[in-house]
């Protein structure tokens, strides 16, 4: 299958071309990655909002091209450069109203994020594998597009969302990141997902089960790839359809560490947090 990373550098440039909304982006400086705001703390990736002021911008069912829909979130600030995207799914039976709040809190640490809803409520993670890979292509025609770095594109999705978005990895290696929140999957082997991914489960969680459904496919992945497992301790399925600061906390570290390739996010993340209060468990490949 073709790279989507590549279908929407196609479609960035048709709307360079066209459109020209924000005018020109400056590149990033190699030497720092990219870099994106002030340096972290504890209290910055915990915050509710982020230093970027952010813009949003509503992509209706019909104009939507393979998926539902949805809502762009993206920083109205270009001097620092471009910006990676995500893209998140709901899972099965909810809008992007569940998933909603993670729009606003990551864009304004720095990227370009797509809340979608899907074709139907009831679509499967496969469908909604496919739905993902549409948004972050159609993110090439939409408003935001010319803040956008073709090449630094992620997923995430919630339940049937968060096995779609094991299916995008699945069919896109170009992506750079993976996020599935309390996943539900009939297939519970993903090997073939070579992105760096962070699997999210739920101690309490009855609906998609850790020992059924996350834990398995966290030990399916491959073992000399960047992989961890976070469960929330006493938590539901529908841990991550509220405002979470630690899926926030997990979720922005990631996405800063492997799509901004931003090493000041690695103390975050390595070493592995300890169990506590909040965490029931914690594995990671981080050496």
């Amino acid at each position: 299958m073709q790279s989507f990373s590549r279908v929407f550098r196609a479609a960035l440039a048709a709307t360079a071309l066209t459109a020209g909304t924000f005018g020109a982006v400056p590149a990033a400086v190699a030497d720092d990655g990219y870099q994106r705001g002030p340096d972290p703390t504890e209290e910055s990736i915990d915050a509710p909002h982020g230093t970027f002021e952010i813009g949003m911008a509503v992509v209706t069912r019909a104009s939507a091209d393979g998926f539902g829909g949805g809502t762009v979130y993206y920083p109205t600030d270009t001097s620092e450069g471009t910006f990676g995207a995500v893209a998140v799914s709901p899972g099965y039976s909810s809008s992007q109203a569940a998933i909603a709040w993670l729009g606003p809190r990551l864009a304004s640490q720095g990227f370009v994020v797509f809340t979608i809803d899907t074709l139907s409520t009831s679509d499967s993670p496969t469908r909604r594998g496919d739905q993902l890979l549409a948004a972050l292509s159609f993110l090439g025609r939409t408003e935001p597009a010319d803040r956008i770095d073709p090449d630094r594109l992620a997923v995430m999705g919630h339940s049937m969302g968060g096995g779609g978005s094991l299916e995008a990895a699945k069919d896109d290696p170009a992506l750079q990141a993976v996020i599935p929140m309390t996943p539900w999957s009939v297939d519970k082997t993903f090997p073939e997902v070579t992105a760096p991914t962070l699997v999210i489960g739920a101690e309490d969680d009855v609906v998609a089960r850790p020992r059924s459904h996350a834990e398995p496919i966290y030990e399916s992945l491959p073992a000399d790839g960047d992989t961890a497992y976070l469960e929330l301790r006493d938590a539901s399925h529908s841990a991550p359809s509220a405002p979470n600061t630690l899926i926030a906390r997990h979720s922005l570290s990631w996405l800063k560490r492997y799509v901004d390739d931003d090493e000041r996010y690695q103390q975050f993340l390595c070493p592995p947090p300890a169990v506590d209060d909040e965490i029931s468990e914690y594995r990671s490949t981080c050496a």
